[in-house]
């Protein structure tokens, strides 16, 4: 009776021990998926866009959860394409884990030029939501049906140049100028009075100033700006420095994008080629002569943050994105990392 029951339990439990393998390592057949499904907007809704709204919520995306039959997160991409077939993509947002998504003015503006719609002119819009399981979908993807929208985007005429500057022995033009540019923050052109300068320093000092003269200057310790205040003590490295005109206020960070990979002259280790804010276009760019190789972008030399393009559209994506591939040659390289977007153009 006891080896009966002994037998009894193993199987019991072999049992508990089978069923529970076979849940956890379940392979998705991703033909009984349910896909998600868009609720809000609705098809064919309209939007005429005006640059003087781009910082106003055109809509609030929402869709029904897509279900893998397995326990795992599922995360979410949407996608935006002119052509309903969705051949060309450009991803709104990537690697959601909610069912609902915000889009200002000047996003879907982005967006919908980024797609090819032209400005000024009404012109359709596909959306669609990706679901997947994981990091980078190993498991494959699923789609929503796609909705059309009517859009009209304005062609983007933004001047985020200020008439405040970085000057000192820190800064590469030293005291003399012309000094290092402050650029608006606000990338819909408006004048808050908060700004940014990015640069490279060395060992020295920098004050503010205001058009290149010292009729107007500040300086200050402990992030306080004071009108013709004492020198900022600044150690060498790559900056993102901000300043509050209206607060008087200034902070400081370490803040570099660059290009890395074997095309690179210093390989996958680094130092990376450094680019630079063109504060015109709101780009980051380099002239860089590249070997046959490959390629991403990263931040501050380390790979806590670094882009890559999956799929080879031009559109970055900073979850496991694969590496870009280039050939021999000087290119003038251009990254637009608000909307994700770059160019390599051969000089």
């Amino acid at each position: 009776m006891k080896i009966f029951n002994y037998i009894l339990s193993f199987i019991f439990i072999s049992g508990l021990i089978t069923s529970c393998s076979d849940d956890d390592f379940t392979k998705t057949n991703l033909n009984d998926a349910l896909k998600p499904s868009i609720t809000s907007p609705s098809e064919g809704s309209s939007y005429e866009l005006l640059q003087e709204n781009a910082g106003n919520e055109a809509f609030t995306m929402e869709w029904e959860e897509a279900d893998f039959g397995v326990n795992s997160p599922v995360k979410y991409d949407v996608q935006a394409s002119s052509s309903e077939d969705f051949s060309e993509t450009t991803n709104v947002i990537t690697a959601l884990t909610g069912t609902s998504t915000s889009l200002t003015v000047g996003r879907l503006n982005a967006v919908s030029l980024s797609s090819g719609l032209p400005f000024d002119v009404e012109g359709n819009l596909f959306i669609r939501v990706k679901a997947y399981l994981g990091v980078a979908g190993s498991s494959g993807f699923i789609y929503s049906e796609p909705i059309s929208l009517n859009v009209t985007p304005y062609e983007p005429l933004i001047d985020l140049s200020t008439p405040w500057g970085m000057v000192g022995s820190a800064v590469p033009n030293g005291w003399e100028g012309p000094d290092v540019p402050f650029w608006k923050t606000d990338l819909n052109g408006i004048d808050d009075g908060k700004y940014v300068a990015y640069a490279t320093l060395t060992d020295g000092d920098i004050k503010i100033r205001k058009d290149n003269s010292w009729d107007e200057n500040y300086g200050g310790a402990a992030g306080t700006l004071v009108s013709n205040g004492d020198d900022i003590p600044m150690t060498a490295g790559t900056y993102k420095f901000n300043v509050d005109m209206n607060a008087l206020t200034y902070e400081f960070e370490e803040y570099s994008w660059g290009i890395v990979g074997d095309a690179t002259p210093n390989g996958w280790n680094g130092p990376d080629v450094q680019l630079q804010y063109n504060g015109a276009t709101n780009t980051w760019d380099a002239e860089v002569e590249f070997t046959n190789g490959n390629i991403k972008f990263r931040f501050n030399n380390a790979w806590a943050l670094s882009y890559g393009d999956t799929g080879a559209d031009g559109t970055l994506e900073s979850e496991n994105g694969a590496d870009i591939p280039v050939t021999a040659g000087n290119y003038l390289v251009s990254v637009d990392f608000t909307n994700l977007t770059y160019s390599i153009t051969p000089l």
